[in-house]
């Protein structure tokens, strides 16, 4: 078949775990914002659902640090984080392993891969899932791209990785999602969590909405971190998800809720 849908979406833990302490009208418009997404991805009648997230050391650590990763399993488990903290009951996960080896062996003809057949969910992907597929109905396939041992992977890397996935979605007949999970800037477990910059994420959203490759591949680490923090570096998550769909996006939401230490946003984009 093909892609059939294409988002991105914030993942911060506060998003649920501390989700009455956030202005109840902003807390109410980003999860509205959420539900259309999660309608729109519904409508799309999608046989999998594939992940992009950005793994919080929950499985890959220093020692063994994969640039890019996809999960081969029938099954998954999470959150790994305790459940009161994150707000999320602990659940199993449906997954593909036949289906996540043929897609596996496509990006590989053109992207260095690592492949797991055991993952941890953490907050990077159950989040996400909490608000898009909250009766556990859906097959998920998930990937990672490394945003938090340096060295990371450039930018157009992480572009490449997208396009392998659609490549790889194009090529299998069964209908495939992706949703990119991550930032935007935020500086989370340092002194400056809850500082949001506000202005950058909206110049990032204009650059992502519009596809424009050359501007969102123009950002360098060093600035990155000092304009969105350490954070930011999971704009990767969301390049790939711009290579993938290759249409414009919109966004459902957008705004900094300094509770939640992220600027919160959930955004579709179209299929070209």
């Amino acid at each position: 078949m093909s892609l059939v849908f294409a988002g991105v979406c914030s993942h911060a833990p506060g998003i649920t775990g501390r989700a009455d302490r956030a202005p109840k009208d902003l807390r109410d418009d980003f999860y509205a914002g959420y539900e259309r997404m999660r309608l729109a991805l519904e409508a799309s009648r999608p046989d999998a659902l594939i992940v992009i997230a950005a793994e919080h050391f929950a499985n890959f650590f220093m020692n063994n640090m994969p640039s890019f990763a996809i999960g081969m399993s029938d099954g998954y488990e999470g959150p790994i984080e305790d459940v009161d903290w994150l707000g999320i009951p602990k659940r199993q996960v449906k997954g593909d392993a036949a289906l996540s080896q043929r897609l596996i062996k496509e990006v590989m003809q053109t992207v260095d891969l690592a492949y797991c057949e055991e993952w941890k969910f953490d907050h990077g992907i159950m989040v996400p899932l909490h608000f898009l597929d909250p009766d556990t109905k859906l097959t998920i396939i998930p990937a990672n791209i490394n945003c938090q041992g340096p060295p990371l992977a450039p930018l157009h890397r992480a572009w490449a990785f997208g396009e392998a996935i659609r490549r790889a979605a194009d090529s299998v007949p069964e209908r495939i999602a992706v949703v990119g999970t991550g930032g935007i800037s935020h500086w989370p477990a340092t002194p400056d969590s809850g500082r949001i910059n506000e202005e950058w994420d909206r110049d990032f959203l204009d650059r992502w909405a519009r596809n424009d490759r050359a501007a969102m591949l123009a950002y360098t680490d060093a600035e990155t971190y000092a304009d969105a923090g350490q954070g930011g570096f999971e704009i990767r998550t969301f390049l790939a998800v711009a290579a993938a769909a290759r249409g414009k996006g919109h966004v459902e939401f957008y705004a900094p809720i300094p509770i939640y230490a992220v600027g919160c946003t959930a955004a579709t984009m179209d299929i070209a």
